[in-house]
């Protein structure tokens, strides 16, 4: 039987030690260092957004380029069910027909917000923000400088590539208020219009400083590629479907040129040894 003390019991050589806070006074038993017994998950540094690791989304690439793939499918999608309506003269195509006659109403101001456009008004515009960004970019030493603006360029020029064959495959004949002819899916105007200010946007914002010039710069676009859009549907040179139709190629085609240029520039960053460590 053990002894029976009335008094507090006492530490014995050789156990105390079990019990006692760290060595360097860190209130952790068991422990001989400052640590914490168990890291909280707040405390856990956590892996890049969309990376594999402990933290949602697991696993998977990046939430941005995500969300890029997605604009990239839905407007094709939408684009292949409207192609499809208008070749096929289906029932989307008889609602877009009665939509028309309740909006075209032919004056000046629709025939001015149409001529905008016009490839001799839009692509100056692109040439000139193209030639601008080159120029800075070039000055400030950026690697591959060319290539924002040469894709821009590329872009510009895969519109006629790809609408007048389509045009020539649809053969849609144009709204009563037009001459009687065919090839107007999709419409070009709106085509030309939204890659030209688009990306002639797309190419100004890295060079915009200011929060304000962005929202403004995106501003201005969104007008104008819609005044192109509401003046080519009230004057009556379009359906409104093959202005929607155009949206929709236009945003496949930016979307995919925001992939590539960003894609090329993470190649061009991760390729290019830091100048405090030198080559690898």
């Amino acid at each position: 039987m053990g002894d029976i003390r009335t008094g507090p019991p006492q530490l014995r050589p050789g156990r105390a030690l079990a019990h006692m806070n760290g060595a360097s006074g860190s209130g952790s038993p068991h422990r001989s260092d400052s640590r914490s017994p168990q890291t909280p998950r707040g405390a856990r540094p956590s892996d890049p957004d969309g990376r594999l690791g402990t933290t949602p989304p697991v696993p998977g690439r990046p939430t941005s380029l995500l969300s890029l793939l997605g604009l990239l499918g839905l407007p094709a999608l939408l684009f292949a069910l409207i192609t499809w309506q208008v070749v096929a003269d289906g029932p989307l195509v008889r609602v877009d027909e009665r939509l028309s006659r309740a909006l075209v109403h032919p004056d000046h101001v629709s025939e001015l917000l149409s001529d905008l456009g016009n490839i001799q008004v839009a692509v100056p515009v692109l040439v000139a923000s193209l030639v601008y960004v080159a120029l800075r970019s070039r000055r400030s030493g950026t690697d591959r400088w060319w290539l924002p603006a040469g894709c821009a360029l590329l872009l510009m020029a895969l519109v006629p590539v790809l609408v007048v064959p389509l045009k020539e495959l649809t053969d849609r004949p144009g709204t009563p208020a037009v001459p009687p002819a065919t090839g107007y899916f999709p419409s070009g105007h709106t085509a030309t219009a939204a890659i030209a200010y688009g990306a002639a946007t797309l190419l100004l914002l890295p060079w915009l400083r200011s929060t304000f010039a962005r929202r403004l710069c995106v501003t201005v676009c969104a007008a104008l590629v819609l005044g192109v859009s509401y003046g080519l549907v009230r004057r009556g040179y379009h359906w409104p479907l093959d202005v929607v139709a155009s949206w929709c190629l236009a945003a496949v085609l930016l979307t995919g040129y925001i992939l590539f240029v960003s894609r090329s520039s993470r190649r061009r960053s991760a390729g290019t040894p830091s100048s405090s460590t030198g080559p690898s």
